[in-house]
């Protein structure tokens, strides 16, 4: 089972996103990769206030469209979008699986600006292909242990963290040891795969510093990507075995 995380610019524009993503997704498809891991809202970009006039019909179009794609393909996705269920709305994900498919995850830690957008989640999403199980979560999760334990608690082998790490430039450079060693404490206390989908560039006088991840279950760093490129990092699990030992 190959495993990947694109770490990509996201913009303000729906359009752009949709077909960065759909790019990123082909090139993966053609490396052979089974499912691939995007940043969070990386459909949208990190608007701030403007999730709030984001369209929920466009916002359904597009979805639509990467579900074409990844069957077509036979790749899964795991695309970061605001999503509006229930009168309200989250930050969330949407996993496109190459079957058709379609699950969702809402971030359940919310930075705290966000509650002036959306509304915490407060489920866990465990979905399975072939003989692994996956895990997904978003960002500010990652800083909670007792939310990746309850993950690996309910079977997953494997955890995908989507993120987009945007702050002052100061602020940037100072977090990204901690934003490295979050999901490298996450899988090895654990025992769990972390592909971690982190985006790059600046909006709005913010950087994001990229630094994606995939960490093997004893904690150690299989792959990383630069802090302002695109990139796709790859990984395949061997599944012959799932008591791994390190």
């Amino acid at each position: 089972m190959k495993i990947g995380a694109a770490q990509i610019h996201l913009y303000h524009d729906l359009e752009k996103n949709l077909k960065n993503i759909s790019e990123w997704t082909k090139r993966a498809s053609e490396q052979g990769v089974d499912i691939l891991n995007f940043p969070e809202t990386s459909l949208t970009g990190y608007i701030y206030d403007g999730f709030l006039k984001v369209k929920t019909e466009e916002i359904i179009y597009s979805i639509d469209e990467l579900g074409k794609l990844a069957k077509d393909l036979g790749i899964s996705l795991v695309v970061g979008t605001p999503y509006r269920a229930d009168d309200q709305l989250f930050n969330s994900v949407v996993i496109l699986l190459a079957d058709g498919g379609r699950l969702l995850y809402h971030k359940n830690n919310l930075v705290s600006y966000e509650h002036e957008y959306f509304a915490a989640g407060s489920d866990l999403l465990i979905f399975e292909m072939g003989k692994l199980k996956f895990g997904t979560i978003i960002c500010r999760d990652q800083s909670f242990p007792s939310l990746a334990r309850k993950v690996k608690k309910a079977g997953a082998h494997v955890l995908f963290i989507s993120c987009a790490h945007y702050y002052p430039l100061m602020e940037a450079r100072l977090k990204i040891d901690k934003n490295r060693a979050l999901p490298i404490a996450r899988a090895y206390e654990n025992g769990l795969f972390v592909c971690k989908a982190n985006a790059v560039g600046s909006y709005r006088g913010h950087i994001n510093l990229g630094h994606s991840l995939i960490v093997g279950p004893n904690g150690v760093v299989i792959n990383e990507a630069g802090e302002t490129d695109e990139a796709l990092l790859t990984f395949d699990i061997d599944e012959s075995s799932l008591d791994w030992k390190w």
